[in-house]
């Protein structure tokens, strides 16, 4: 990390801003992050508001090795993407997919609380009318059982590419696996835990999706997948356009990449702190961005909202090793 004298740099070096969102995830409609305008590049620190500083320090420190250090070459210039359904009708679904032009494979939001099994179903289904390979993020939501009935239900009336994180432990992971035909994927196991590889070691997943700023920045990210023997799916953490340039960078640094990765949900936003990227071909360029000082004043945060960045800076920049 940067060296501690150096906080009030860091701090004379922040934007907060506030994306507005098209429609609700993750339970929220406006996203916040706090952005470095550091010397060697812009790097971003978004960690959902409800984690504590333990958590949030990852998130910090991959928003200064973006600022403070220059990223590691790529071995690809492009990196194929996913579309991003979230828990909407299925009705709303060609609305949705046609912010993903080219994109091969979709991922779908499952398990969301006030909804049904029926009402995924129709949501899969009617992605599957669109999109030849579908992917499902059911974000820990369902018990064994359900998940077990689910994956049934789901593939009723065509094959998925895997369930993503069906339930909320490793050993609910690794019995789901056992039982079901479908491909598991884990994503919390990996960037919520103490020992990210644990669920790896465990046999209690098939592809590992890994996200840049929960694990503490691309470089660290990389390490954990030089170690890991499945594959790999790079993912964004709702990230602005700054956090999904580090995503894209991290995904076109790994030696293979035998899947789309979750880095075009810039879509789910209003407006951003750049350009949107329109993916071609289903493809995003392997490349960092740089924000428009237009966007970001337009979409500066409120006084009170910086100062609650800052002092949370403030707590998990000791954090940070």
């Amino acid at each position: 990390m940067i060296e501690a004298m150096d906080l009030a740099d860091l701090l004379d070096r922040l934007h907060v801003v506030a994306l507005p969102m098209r429609v609700r995830f993750r339970g929220i409609t406006t996203r916040e992050v706090a952005l470095i305008d550091g010397p060697a590049g812009w790097g971003e620190f978004g960690a959902f508001v409800e984690y504590g500083p333990a958590e949030a320090a990852h998130w910090l420190a991959a928003g200064l090795e973006a600022a403070y250090q220059p990223l590691p070459p790529t071995r690809r210039d492009r990196i194929p993407i996913n579309a991003t359904v979230p828990a909407v009708p299925a009705a709303q679904v060609p609305e949705v997919l046609a912010r993903f032009p080219g994109a091969g494979t979709a991922k779908v939001k499952v398990a969301e609380p006030g909804q049904s099994l029926a009402d995924d179903v129709a949501r899969v289904n009617a992605v599957r009318a669109l999109v030849p390979t579908v992917r499902v993020d059911a974000n820990g939501g369902w018990s064994v059982e359900d998940a077990v009935a689910a994956a049934a239900a789901l593939t009723a009336d065509g094959p998925l590419e895997y369930l993503e994180q069906p339930c909320a432990t490793v050993p609910e992971l690794a019995e789901v696996r056992r039982r079901v035909d479908v491909a598991v994927a884990a994503d919390e196991s990996i960037r919520k835990a103490d020992d990210p590889l644990h669920v790896v070691r465990s046999g209690a997943a098939d592809v590992a999706v890994l996200k840049v700023a929960p694990l503490g920045g691309v470089r660290a990210m990389l390490a954990i997948a030089a170690q890991i023997d499945i594959p790999v799916v790079v993912s964004s953490a709702l990230d602005s356009a700054v956090g999904i340039g580090a995503g894209l960078v991290a995904a076109g640094c790994l030696p293979e990449l035998r899947h789309a990765c979750g880095l075009g949900t810039g879509s789910l936003f209003v407006d951003d702190v750049a350009d949107p990227l329109v993916p071609v071909d289903g493809f995003l360029p392997a490349a960092a961005a740089t924000p428009d000082p237009a966007r970001i004043a337009a979409l500066a945060a409120p006084p009170a909202r910086r100062d609650w960045w800052i002092e949370r800076i403030r707590q998990c920049y000791p954090l940070v090793s």
